[in-house]
């Protein structure tokens, strides 16, 4: 299987994370595309460096003030001497502000405006780090329209919490989505299934009124769990997309059993939905060893995902979600690309 990736992801080294009040240095470290990468070259894939994306690539997902924000926001807060190493904003629109409410001009402001909460900080490298990572997207997309039968994008930082204009979970601009766009080019429908233990809710939100992409994500009960707000069973679609987004939530410490079914449930959607080609939004954070998941799959689990995902008979482009810093990292990476074949 091709496998795309970019050293230029490294430069992202986040150090910001909030968790229960504390900060804490972030769980998304270079290290992962390090273990990942060595996993993918042990099993023997081909290896290749992905080129950046086109622009149009990402506009087709993400707005130009939001684009034009990751791009600037690093050094337009650094500008003040007083500033922390990091954009990590303090305060956020609420449901109590005016019905239009907006950006306003200064830095500290469009920082709440467009990242959704604190495990989302700009270092000064994320704007490139991102633009890289959205390129082994766009590259995995491509090659499967030059007719590989399956991709694998590397991608960190990873997207699926991204949304059309806000960053937030790790996630600055949606690689899944970014990839979808590329294959609509020549697909009239396609499908993203995400199997991160955390729910895809930016993508659901960038389709969440359109007919042409279903989406599709089993993950674990977001009651008690990020991102809180977004996953349950009963968010449809809208619009033109009602009907279009199935969430199918599992319970906190469910393993190989409840996944796989959870899965039968949602390949059985896809092929009513008849996709062109799907994408998977790959998580390994359900990993029983993951240090931020609350589910157990096992190696022979994710070997298993593999295997049915394969009985599409579509092509596959897989694209790296969530997955930290844990033994069972490259093990995982390695069992689902064995069972894609």
């Amino acid at each position: 299987m091709q496998v795309f990736h970019a050293p230029l992801t490294d430069r992202h080294n986040p150090q910001s994370f909030l968790v229960l009040g504390s900060i804490r240095v972030a769980a998304e470290q270079p290290e992962r595309r390090h273990r990942l990468l060595s996993a993918a070259a042990a099993a023997g894939h081909d290896i290749q460096e992905a080129p950046p994306p086109p622009p149009l690539a990402l506009e087709r997902v993400h707005t130009s003030d939001y684009l034009g924000f990751l791009r600037t926001a690093h050094a337009e807060w650094s500008a003040n001497p007083a500033a922390a190493p990091e954009v990590i904003p303090n305060l956020h629109p609420n449901r109590h502000m005016a019905a239009h409410p907006h950006p306003g001009t200064g830095i500290v402001g469009r920082a709440g405006w467009y990242q959704a909460d604190g495990a989302c900080p700009i270092g000064p490298h994320t704007w490139e780090a991102a633009l890289a990572s959205a390129g082994c997207a766009v590259a995995a997309a491509d090659a499967v329209l030059a007719g590989a039968e399956a991709a694998y994008a590397l991608c960190r930082p990873p997207g699926h919490h991204a949304y059309s204009d806000l960053a937030g979970g790790f996630c600055y601009l949606n690689n899944v989505a970014i990839a979808a766009e590329v294959l609509l080019q020549r697909y009239d429908r396609v499908a993203i299934l995400d199997i991160d233990v955390h729910h895809g809710n930016g993508t659901q939100g960038i389709f969440w009124r359109r007919a042409d992409v279903l989406t599709l994500s089993i993950h674990a009960d977001p009651t008690r769990y990020y991102p809180y707000f977004a996953g349950f069973a009963d968010e449809v679609g809208e619009g033109a997309g009602a009907g279009f987004n199935l969430n199918l939530p599992l319970p906190h410490g469910s393993g190989d059993a409840a996944v796989l079914a959870a899965l039968d449930t949602a390949l059985a959607r896809i092929k009513d939905f008849d996709a062109g080609t799907v994408l998977i939004a790959l998580g390994l954070d359900a990993a029983d060893a993951d240090p931020l998941g609350v589910f157990a799959v096992s190696t022979q689990g994710f070997e298993t995902i593999g295997q049915r995902l394969t009985q599409l008979d579509r092509p596959l482009v897989l694209v790296q979600e969530g997955g930290y810093l844990c033994d069972a990292l490259g093990a995982s990476l390695a069992a689902v690309l064995r069972g894609v074949g």
